[in-house]
């Protein structure tokens, strides 16, 4: 299959066009700036699901705060998850730290350049092992995620389903056929660009596009019919009621998510689950889940926050306690100027005005 996709496909001249034009027109991004495997490791991680505007003061923060992989490896998972609050996607923060703990224990602190070893690591597939062997290590290793399939399904003109994991799989054998052996760093990292600034998901900027002449889905007029890809599943609506909890010692209380699953030992007002008890039950099912009695005041107001499978409908309640103390070991009362230390999911941090201005 890959060798009758790649047949008559000029192999030399797209990646000297690409690489060429990649050189001349990169953007300057601070992981850019050397090629430490660590540091390419982290903005990797921190580019999954968001955008490169939104990582970049996430990043210059974190490399800051933990400059090298021992000082991640030796921190604290609580004070790492504070600095990628608002990033999304915790366990991303997670599997990193874990997987940089491994690489201190067991390859002397030095990132792996086996691409078996490396991809053994937590929170590293394919396209993430990829781009840390070819951008750090400079090895003809593919790294495909969805700019790059948008890319070369046009450019080779596939019109396979992009959403199918067999398909992924598919476009891995074609980067691997057409990569770059003496500069596989430019060449990967010359795709990924490509993909954000040119061939792009809607309009596509075919007449600035340096590889335009080897693109057949342009010169058959398909660019915009490519690629192809199935909707994902429609995302389920649950509804809870968030309670701002306030005790006479102008304390609230806070609730530690579990150690796995979404938002992974985060920190959120707690939680009620409206879709199962009702409105009318919540004072009674907090006291019988969590030992407090609490008394309801007023609502505050109601937000929405979509995840990538599940939208969250948060109706924000104030209530009251009498109580300073919480037995439950999941929650803990904390008074205003303390709450910062702590990190929330964005949702939670969205309800932080309800808190100062009362």
């Amino acid at each position: 299959m890959t060798e009758q996709i790649l047949q008559s496909f000029d192999v030399q001249g797209f990646q000297t066009n690409l690489i060429d034009w990649y050189q001349a027109n990169k953007r300057d991004l601070p992981w850019r700036h050397d090629q430490d495997p660590y540091k390419v490791w982290v903005s990797e991680i921190m580019l999954q699901q968001t955008q490169v505007a939104t990582v970049i003061p996430y990043f210059q923060r974190f490399i800051a705060k933990y400059p090298t992989l021992h000082d991640l490896a030796y921190a604290d998972q609580q004070d790492v998850l504070k600095t990628w609050e608002g990033l999304g996607y915790y366990s991303r923060a997670r599997h990193l730290q874990n997987a940089v703990r491994e690489v201190v224990a067991s390859y002397d602190g030095e990132v792996p350049d086996d691409p078996k070893a490396l991809g053994s690591l937590k929170g590293i597939g394919p396209y993430t092992k990829g781009a840390i062997l070819s951008i750090a290590f400079n090895k003809p290793q593919p790294a495909v995620d969805g700019n790059v399939m948008r890319v070369l399904s046009r450019v080779l003109k596939i019109e396979d389903d992009i959403a199918q994991p067999k398909v992924k799989k598919q476009f891995e054998h074609y980067a691997d056929g057409i990569i770059s052996d003496k500069d596989p760093s430019s060449f990967n990292q010359g795709i990924m660009e490509l993909g954000a600034l040119v061939c792009t998901p809607k309009e596509p900027m075919c007449l600035f596009c340096p590889v335009q002449e080897y693109c057949r889905a342009f010169q058959e007029g398909m660019e915009q019919d490519l690629p192809v890809k199935s909707k994902a599943k429609k995302q389920k609506k649950v509804h809870y009621t968030v309670l701002l909890i306030c005790n006479d010692n102008d304390e609230y209380l806070i609730e530690k998510r579990p150690d796995d699953g979404l938002l992974a030992n985060m920190w959120q007002f707690p939680m009620v689950p409206v879709d199962e008890i009702g409105k009318d039950h919540m004072d009674n099912w907090f006291q019988l889940e969590y030992g407090i009695d609490i008394t309801l005041s007023a609502k505050q107001g109601d937000l929405k926050h979509v995840f990538s499978h599940i939208i969250w409908q948060l109706e924000i309640v104030t209530a009251t306690t009498s109580r300073d103390q919480a037995a439950d070991k999941r929650l803990r009362f904390v008074s205003r100027d303390m709450l910062d230390e702590y990190p929330f999911p964005v949702s939670h941090q969205k309800m932080m005005p309800y808190i100062t201005s009362r």
